[in-house]
């Protein structure tokens, strides 16, 4: 079709529809000379009458009608397609990657998401454990989470969880055989369950800090790992000394399994933020799970 105007063809369609150039121009928001000669212009253009007007009525020629035919089911698929369109606008859908460290994905991702996925079966959650400092952005994650201070300042951040704090712990049993530690530096004498760093290959410094004094232990020990249940079972093994998230070695040293020690040096730090690129560019299935995460103290 030369020059084809979707806009024209659009109101010939309504125009043919209403059989009428008033109720057309009505429905359609626009004056019914401007009507008149949209239509006008598009059978100028297509070379051939599409409408026979008269004082009472206007209706379809017989090529008017056979172009009525053809183009208003199209019209009619492009608008149940941006019906539909919408619906998955209004109802969040599609999957959503995010990257995080072990624990991180164990104490704030696992409990948002049981309390959303129920809710929302077409939306589907990846999430790659890496201790790493992973770009989002070129390994083609929609989010990621890390510790506050860890977050570009071109990232944009939300917080997910409260403060946390670290705690040094080994078993009862353990502490029978070894001097229970009273100093940072004390640390350095005894079997330390250490942690391998991806990034750069180094073992997790346990970072310990008291009325403004900071201390880096880098302890010895016969076992590095990198992830947080054989740590924990070591300890509870009587293997060593773990530096742990508090919230993971808590229920042991409540019931006895565990005792902590060196906790006035385990000051509260700031704890967990979701990050992503731009509020431009995240689906509805990110905002979604975002407002889920936000922390609320």
């Amino acid at each position: 079709m030369p020059n084809a105007n979707f806009d024209d063809l659009a109101a010939f369609v309504v125009v043919a529809q209403e059989r009428s150039f008033t109720k057309a121009a009505a429905k359609l928001g626009i004056s019914q000379s401007t009507l008149s000669l949209t239509i006008r212009a598009l059978e100028e253009r297509l070379g051939f009458r599409l409408l026979a007007r008269t004082t009472r009525s206007v209706a379809p020629t017989p090529a008017g009608d056979r172009l009525l035919q053809t183009v208003m089911p199209r019209f009619a698929e492009i608008t149940a397609e941006i019906d539909a369109l919408g619906a998955l606008r209004e109802t969040p859908a599609g999957t959503v990657r995010i990257t995080a460290g072990e624990h991180a994905a164990l104490s704030a991702l696992q409990p948002a998401l049981k309390r959303l996925l129920p809710d929302y079966p077409e939306i589907s959650v990846e999430i790659i454990v890496d201790y790493g400092l992973t770009d989002i952005v070129a390994e083609g994650f929609d989010a990621g989470v890390r510790m506050g201070e860890q977050i570009a300042k071109d990232m944009i951040a939300v917080r997910i969880g409260p403060d946390m704090r670290m705690a040094v712990v080994a078993s009862p049993d353990y502490f029978e055989r070894h001097p229970i530690p009273q100093t940072p530096q004390d640390l350095t004498a005894h079997n330390c369950i250490n942690m391998r760093l991806p990034t750069h290959g180094g073992l997790f410094a346990w970072d310990l800090e008291k009325d403004g004094r900071e201390v880096n232990v880098r302890g010895e020990g016969q076992l590095v790992f990198n992830n947080l249940a054989l740590r924990l079972n070591s300890a509870l093994d009587g293997l060593g000394v773990a530096y742990m998230p508090e919230d993971q070695v808590l229920p042991h040293v409540r019931d006895g399994r565990l005792i902590r020690v060196l906790e006035d040096w385990c000051p509260p730090f700031p704890g967990y933020h979701l990050y992503y690129p731009s509020r431009r560019h995240s689906s509805p299935a990110l905002a979604l799970l975002v407002d889920v995460l936000r922390y609320r103290a």
